[in-house]
């Protein structure tokens, strides 16, 4: 809540409004506010918090800079949660500008929630991904032509002349055009290498911190690098036009999705859902989108591949992509150690714990419990697993 401060509900020159919603609260992390019942209005520059009546009669209100937005993503509902309420987490960035004028100067977290109570009648997450997208508080307005009239006032029509005027001004036209083409492009080119360099710069940050040990790399760091991350994709993505086999096509696949896969599985504890593969791998592709089928057929193909990543499929038909060398007894002792050593684990727990979903922590924690490597304790308070003390004590 530290990025966020008071500021007047007035556009601002080149703002305008995207959508508004009512009984929304705001949460500094996980933590209420006082702030609760308001109304949102979601801006191409700003996210905009008040009262109601208070922002369509001009009063201050509280203001956050989507320039200070580094991703956002809505929260899973629980399985036993009967709200209608929907939240949407932002994850911030570090502000260098006085943040005195806000209603708080510290935070312990680095994202805040929108809690919106009736749910949102609009498309609220799609809706702020595009303006962060389209950063239209980076747009510089344009100039208007030369000899220009006011807007209320149409230009006059000046009828070309033939012969070599003509030519000589359709040719400065077409001149003219191209020059702002480039000027367009060299302009998303200097965007590219500002983003480049941050990135550049924040890793030689994090490598020196890791290097040194100098201290812990902060929340807004890891998010901050997640995200440009997240931006990067696969240069020369495996398309099916260049094919005249299906099974040549998989099998290429497999291997374009394996070298994808490897260090981020590796680092989530050796598998990840196959939804979640195809998530991933068609935001990396960009526009060469590929199908849920030719997905799981490549995933199908790895094993015979002897690609260091295969397919397997939980008792319950949930499948997963993990590494070739894991079988049910390594995962399962894997589970059961975690269990030991934090004495208990919700299904939530160890999804947090090794960066999964938590579908498929609950997959793995019913399978140490079919091995009687852990127990349940199903109460009012959820799922929770022990560990299995009837094997490991003797008394």
């Amino acid at each position: 809540m530290n990025r966020v401060k008071y500021a007047s509900p007035i556009l601002i020159e080149n703002e305008y409004t995207l959508v508004s919603e009512k009984n929304v609260r705001l949460y500094d992390g996980d933590q209420k506010t006082s702030f609760e019942g308001g109304e949102l209005i979601i801006t191409s520059h700003r996210i905009l918090w008040g009262r109601p009546g208070t922002i369509a009669t001009g009063q201050t209100c509280l203001a956050l800079s989507l320039s200070l937005v580094v991703y956002v993503e809505e929260e899973s509902l629980s399985t036993f949660s009967f709200s209608r309420s929907r939240k949407i987490i932002l994850f911030l960035s570090e502000n260098s500008n006085d943040q005195s004028s806000g209603p708080q100067s510290t935070s312990a977290y680095n994202f805040i929630k929108l809690s919106f109570r009736d749910g949102y009648q609009h498309n609220v997450i799609d809706t702020l991904k595009h303006a962060l997208q389209q950063r239209a508080w980076e747009l510089k307005i344009l100039q208007k032509p030369l000899g220009s009239s006011s807007p209320n006032k149409a230009a006059p029509v000046i009828k070309l002349r033939t012969g070599i005027v003509g030519i000589e001004r359709t040719l400065q036209e077409k001149q003219k055009a191209a020059d702002d083409s480039i000027n367009v492009a060299f302009q998303d080119l200097n965007k590219l290498m500002i983003m480049a360099k941050d990135m550049v710069k924040l890793s030689q940050m994090i490598s020196t911190k890791i290097k040194e040990k100098q201290g812990d790399i902060t929340d807004d760091d890891t998010v901050k690098f997640k995200s440009y991350l997240l931006s990067l994709g696969i240069d020369d993505p495996v398309t099916r036009d260049s094919y005249k086999s299906n099974t040549r096509f998989y099998q290429d696949l497999a291997r374009e999705i394996c070298n994808f896969f490897i260090e981020p599985i590796d680092k989530m504890g050796g598998m990840m859902g196959v939804t979640d593969v195809f998530c991933r791998i068609n935001r990396a592709r960009g526009l060469e989108l590929v199908s849920p089928e030719d997905v799981l057929n490549a995933c199908k193909a790895m094993e015979n591949l002897n690609l260091p990543l295969k397919l397997y499929q939980f008792s319950s038909g949930v499948m997963v992509l993990q590494l070739s060398f894991l079988d049910d007894e390594t995962v399962t002792d894997a589970t059961a150690q975690l269990i030991e050593e934090k004495n208990s684990l919700t299904c939530e727990e160890l999804a947090t714990h090794l960066g999964i979903s938590i579908v498929l922590a609950k997959e793995r924690l019913l399978s140490a419990e079919k091995v009687a490597k852990c127990c349940r304790d199903d109460s009012i308070e959820g799922l929770r697993f022990y560990p299995n003390l009837f094997l490991t004590n003797e008394d």
